[in-house]
């Protein structure tokens, strides 16, 4: 994957176990974001394959079929401020418009009764704190396509999910994302610079450093090892093989 000619992404192989809980790590730059922006489809690889769910994803638009069921939660909520809590929750049922209002309504209610926000369905974006508008977010991820087969795995993936949040706001989202990928029976990929998030809502972990994977392991590895990139990364030293004069 590269812009112009620059590379950003330098024949990275990367295959995920139905379930997992993956987390890409790095510095800025590095290549973390470009990697959920394919996976979402908002990018297509200028070389090699890409396949999710076993299937190669040769292109991807909004009127598919039955395109993949990938689902993003950004750093920014992204919600849309013209809409209640309740129509932005229930955007893409009342998109689909296969099913009757009362359903949707039912569905949407027990998104946001998941991420503690029942009582707030009718309330705009403007109206909410940053950390409801993020947790709406998450109500979002959890909605379901009537059209989904049974036993079918979405893929969630988090976007800096806590990037600027105090520790114990960092807690909350990070419960959140646990439960959120938990009841959607998902597996999950977080991108993310914060340790306890990585952490927490991750069983393996990823190095990606000037477009290539420098490391590949457990939670419980990542914790020990000392492979000299994910070394630099824990203890945010500045000397090691990651120079910033580099990005």
């Amino acid at each position: 994957m590269q812009w112009g000619p620059k590379p950003v992404l330098d024949r990275v192989n990367l295959t995920m176990q139905p379930g997992e809980r993956l987390a890409v790590v790095g510095p800025s730059g590095a290549g973390k974001s470009t990697v959920l922006r394919l996976l979402a489809g908002l990018q297509l690889p200028t070389s090699g394959d890409l396949h999710l769910f076993g299937q190669p994803q040769i292109y991807r638009r909004l009127d598919q079929r039955q395109p993949p069921d990938v689902r993003l939660v950004f750093q920014n909520p992204a919600l849309l401020a013209s809409l209640t809590v309740e129509e932005n929750v229930g955007f893409l049922l009342n998109r689909l418009g296969r099913l009757r209002p009362a359903e949707i309504h039912t569905r949407v209610m027990q998104c946001l009764d998941a991420v503690g926000l029942h009582d707030v369905a009718d309330k705009y974006p403007g109206q909410l704190s940053g950390g409801m508008q993020k947790r709406v977010s998450f109500a979002r991820a959890l909605i379901d396509d009537p059209d989904r087969q049974e036993g079918a795995m979405p893929l969630l993936l988090y976007d800096e999910p806590t990037a600027g949040l105090d520790p114990v706001a960092c807690t909350r989202i990070e419960d959140l994302i646990m439960k959120t990928t938990t009841v959607a029976n998902g597996c999950s990929v977080v991108v993310s610079h914060v340790r306890s998030t990585i952490e927490r809502s991750a069983e393996r972990v990823v190095m990606l450093y000037a477009g290539q994977f420098r490391w590949d392991g457990s939670i419980e590895e990542f914790r020990q090892t000392d492979n000299p990139y994910v070394r630099q990364f824990r203890t945010g030293s500045l000397h090691g093989p990651m120079q910033p004069s580099e990005h």
